[in-house]
């Protein structure tokens, strides 16, 4: 079960404007701003993944999640044969 935060009628307030979250959230949201947001360092072969991935992208060389979708069914129908 998800628990709201109570927060002030927004007519006393002038010209903030109001997000209702779940508190779990909120929480979170807390600990990023006191804590910051860490910097992930990437491996040189992670990096070299994205530059083949970007290259991949450009030529055209990737399926639509439409044709993901269809090339799944029609493995799955062959699985179960």
């Amino acid at each position: 079960m998800t628990k709201n935060i109570t927060i002030p009628n927004p007519r006393t307030l002038e010209a903030e404007k109001l997000v209702l979250i779940p508190r779990v959230e909120y929480r979170a949201l807390l600990r990023v701003k006191r804590d910051g947001i860490r910097e992930v360092v990437l491996t040189n072969a992670e990096k070299k993944a994205i530059t083949r991935s970007r290259k991949e992208i450009e030529r055209g060389d990737y399926l639509t999640l439409d044709e993901l979708e269809k090339y799944l069914d029609r493995s799955r129908s062959k699985i179960r044969r």
